[in-house]
């Protein structure tokens, strides 16, 4: 398989004037992770802080209030939640990778919030995902994965450690056994749906999270995810979105 670096097209016009996220092949990935790895340096993107920004409706979810920089957070089956995780990072600078989630394109992750101009996308990792993984930690603070596989142990433990060493956040598409931190939705409810017709045009969705450690105390919160404006926020108090609120359907 070749080397070839392309450029994602700009898919909507909501991103003209963004640049487009880098279309990575695998064989590719540690030359351009350490690119990036030196614009992040020269840039004065790294950071000391031990904590990745999230959105402030996850916040409270997280014992720090935001993602622990050398951890792995799981975050249940691909959904809106994985790209919110990843979208405040991004904003602040943070350079983020998506790989093994070709579903994920530019549009979806510019709506979640996330900079275009500052994202790889790797569609197909392919059998030595883990050593592609360990290449875009290294250039990258934050990496968005879906194993093409469940991890054995011992893979686990090597790309827990490619995690602490550069003090990045993997978030796993998915199950991580021995996660820091695992967010799931447990239950959700549609707007916009009525008797057998009806566009769907938002979601108040139950996450919980839960992990090791601090983390160790389960935490739920009700949430927009999305809301009707597409945006993610705290959808527990009555006035939230009300004008949707008698439309809420529960699909479980």
């Amino acid at each position: 398989m070749g080397t070839e670096v392309t450029q994602v097209p700009q898919v909507t016009p909501s991103l003209a004037a963004a640049p487009a996220a880098a279309a990575v092949r695998r064989g590719d990935a540690v030359r351009q992770s350490r690119h990036l790895l030196a614009q992040r340096r020269q840039d004065g993107v790294l950071s000391s802080d031990g904590i990745l920004p999230v959105l402030p409706a996850l916040r409270e979810l997280l014992p720090a209030g935001g993602l622990q920089r050398g951890s792995v957070a799981a975050a249940g089956h691909w959904s809106l939640l994985c790209l919110a995780l990843a979208a405040e990072a991004s904003a602040a600078g943070s350079w983020c990778a998506v790989a093994g989630l070709p579903q994920a394109g530019v549009a979806a992750a510019a709506d979640a919030g996330l900079d275009p101009g500052r994202m790889l996308l790797v569609s197909e990792p392919g059998p030595g995902w883990p050593q592609v993984v360990a290449s875009l930690l290294d250039g990258c603070e934050l990496v968005l994965l879906r194993p093409p596989e469940p991890p054995s142990a011992p893979v686990r433990r090597r790309v827990e450690a490619t995690v602490r060493r550069f003090g990045s956040v993997l978030v796993v598409a998915g199950d991580w056994e021995g996660a820091q931190v695992r967010l799931l939705v447990t239950d959700q409810e549609w707007a916009g749906i009525g008797t057998g017709h009806g566009r769907l045009r938002a979601r108040r969705a139950r996450v919980v999270a839960d992990g090791r450690g601090a983390s160790a105390r389960p935490r739920a919160r009700w949430l927009w995810l999305p809301a009707s404006d597409g945006s993610v926020a705290v959808a527990d108090h009555a006035g939230d979105h009300g004008s949707f609120r008698n439309e809420l359907r529960r699909t479980g």
